[in-house]
């Protein structure tokens, strides 16, 4: 990603994270967020995935704390973002209309910023995919 791209993500990724309720921001505390351009060669390796072009949105590391017992009480949570990631679910920078519909623009990629934030958070408490779709952070 290039630094315009970064700086111009980072800014809408700051208005999105104000915006989040006052709950979240204590949630955040618990499970800090890491900003990225792409998930890491080792991270993909982790996950089992070949492709390095493969594009997260974000992923949480660590244990669920639905799966925190004696023998594992904690463990260093983090919410990886990653922008490229994002920046493509959201359609690109640039407002579109194809088939499907309208796609890209910063509206969307604000909203794809949250949804992801959100989601991963959900991970963090042990919802699963399932679970995250019915609330619509999936």
């Amino acid at each position: 990603m290039r630094r315009r791209e970064r700086e111009r993500f980072d800014e809408l990724f700051e208005e999105v994270l104000a915006a989040l309720p006052e709950g979240i921001h204590k949630l955040i505390e618990e499970c800090p967020l890491v900003l990225e351009d792409r998930p890491s060669r080792e991270i993909l390796a982790e996950l089992g995935i070949d492709d390095e072009n493969e594009l997260l949105c974000g992923l949480h590391t660590g244990v669920p704390l639905t799966d925190r017992s004696v023998e594992r009480p904690d463990s260093s949570d983090v919410v990886h973002i990653f922008r490229e990631g994002i920046v493509d679910m959201a359609g690109g920078w640039d407002e579109g209309e194809d088939e499907h519909g309208p796609y890209g623009g910063e509206e969307r990629i604000r909203e794809e910023i949250r949804i992801t934030i959100l989601h991963e958070l959900g991970h963090h408490f042990g919802l699963d995919e399932d679970d995250l779709e019915r609330l619509g952070y999936a």
